[in-house]
């Protein structure tokens, strides 16, 4: 079998235990958008919002992507995936142009178990050009498309198109469960940076060693994931810190709450960490969809939540020198850590 790359070697404390990878759908919330349809969108909202509090995740059913669509993506990625590494490599991204196809990338300092392909939903977008707050240089960085196969880039462009319309009717539910307009977070998303990844895990010989995904916790604004039938994602529960197996529920969609969010509702809806595990027998497929805000958002508690009781608990902060800084670690290992949230708290909430 031989010896596995250190790279790759979790800490001791970070290693998944093998004997609690059984799927199960232990309390994550199952919500069914085709009661979007009826009169009761506020029940609905509401059921929502008790999911983002108590987990950070819930499962949706009937959300209106068609499955046929569905499929379609998933054989098209297989087939990427597929093909010899010289022609995967010839739509490498770089730390030029963070998009197109990637076999190393890190999470924590720690090399994942995957390969994995990145895009925009819009086709090019304007980013900082550093993450460095008095640099007010943009640059341009642009979706680069394989040529094989050769339907991947029209089946994900209209793929893309679906999910977006599911993301905004979520972020209209979510506000509405704020108590807010259901309108209330949609201005934030011109030249928007939400992008998709497909992710590809391919067996693994040392998934005692290995993560797929190290612990981590989403940047952005939702995370709305689909998986093929393999399980592979597991949540930290938030009631007592274990590590829960999210077990695959066929045509559903994973939702999370990320750290914006955990900033918009002042911590009311919280992001939960999460991480990836691998298995020797299967290759595993999934594919979320990063909500993400334009690159001029100033992120910053919603005022409408605030009171005397309730003052914010985040300095105010740019999402696209944010969403710079945090890129710059799937390259390589840094000498400090990656920028959380955690370091924009408010004084007075500091620990």
């Amino acid at each position: 079998m031989g010896e596995l790359d250190s790279a790759f070697i979790q800490d001791i404390e970070h290693r998944p235990n093998l004997k609690s990878t059984e799927p199960v759908n232990d309390g994550i919330p199952t919500i069914d958008l085709s009661a979007l349809t009826l009169a009761d969108t506020h029940k609905l909202a509401s059921e929502i919002g008790l999911a983002c509090q108590e987990w950070g995740f819930f499962q949706i059913i009937n959300h209106g992507v068609p499955l046929d669509l569905q499929r379609k993506v998933e054989k098209v990625a297989r087939e990427f995936f597929e093909l010899p590494s010289e022609e995967k490599r010839k739509v490498r991204r770089n730390e030029v142009n963070p998009l197109g196809y990637y076999e190393s990338e890190h999470t924590k300092n720690v090399r994942d178990w995957k390969e994995l392909f990145d895009f925009l939903v819009k086709d090019k977008i304007m980013i900082p050009a550093s993450p460095e707050t008095d640099d007010k240089e943009l640059r341009t960085i642009t979706n680069q498309w394989p040529q094989y196969p050769p339907e991947f880039r029209e089946v994900f462009q209209e793929y893309a198109k679906e999910v977006e319309k599911l993301a905004f009717k979520l972020l209209e539910l979510i506000a509405l469960s704020l108590g807010l307009p259901e309108n209330r977070f949609s201005g934030y998303f011109n030249g928007q940076t939400t992008s998709i990844r497909i992710n590809y895990y391919p067996p693994c010989p040392f998934p005692h060693l290995a993560l797929g995904v190290g612990r981590h916790k989403d940047a952005g604004v939702l995370t709305i994931l689909a998986q093929d039938d393999v399980a592979g994602l597991q949540v930290k529960r938030k009631s007592d810190g274990e590590w829960i197996t999210v077990k695959p529920t066929p045509n559903a969609y994973i939702v999370n709450v990320g750290d914006v969010f955990q900033v918009w509702s002042n911590e009311k809806y919280q992001s939960v960490e999460h991480r990836v595990v691998v298995n020797t027998v299967k290759e595993r497929l999934s594919i979320p969809f990063f909500v993400q805000p334009g690159p001029h958002v100033m992120v910053k508690p919603v005022v409408e939540l605030l009171n005397g009781e309730n003052r914010p608990k985040y300095k105010e902060y740019n999402w696209g020198k944010f969403f710079v800084n945090r890129s710059r670690s799937d390259f390589k290992k840094l000498k400090v850590e990656n920028i959380q949230i955690e370091h924009l708290k408010t004084v007075n909430q500091e620990k």
